[in-house]
């Protein structure tokens, strides 16, 4: 009998490990993904000359680098603000994931920029 309850936590155990590993599989890379274009925005705020851009060219190069990355970022979810001789950049998109019938709303918000 002892036998059997310990082969039964043990599986349970791996069945959730295994689990949670799917989940990650799943999650992980829109996480990633974000993070290499928050990274590109700040390269994009160290660039003095991005701060002589038309708000739509920084709004064009952001949406072309998020679907490069398989990102759905949108031109209207962009922010351009000037500030003085810097600009502010804000953006917000939605990553929708389904895990096992379970969906999972992922918000992003990659910013840059002075106040």
């Amino acid at each position: 009998m002892m036998r059997g309850a310990r082969i039964a936590r043990v599986t349970a155990g791996v069945a959730v490990l295994l689990g949670m590993a799917g989940l990650s599989v799943a999650l992980v890379p829109p996480y990633v993904e974000n993070w290499r274009l928050q990274r590109y925005v700040n390269e994009m705020i160290d660039d003095p000359a991005t701060a002589t851009l038309p708000p739509e060219v920084i709004k064009t190069r952001m949406v072309s680098k998020a679907a490069a990355l398989g990102l759905p970022l949108r031109s209207e979810d962009i922010k351009v603000t000037p500030s003085g001789n810097a600009i502010r950049i804000d953006s917000l998109y939605l990553v929708h994931i389904d895990v096992a019938g379970y969906a999972v709303d992922l918000h992003f918000r990659p910013a840059a920029g002075g106040n």
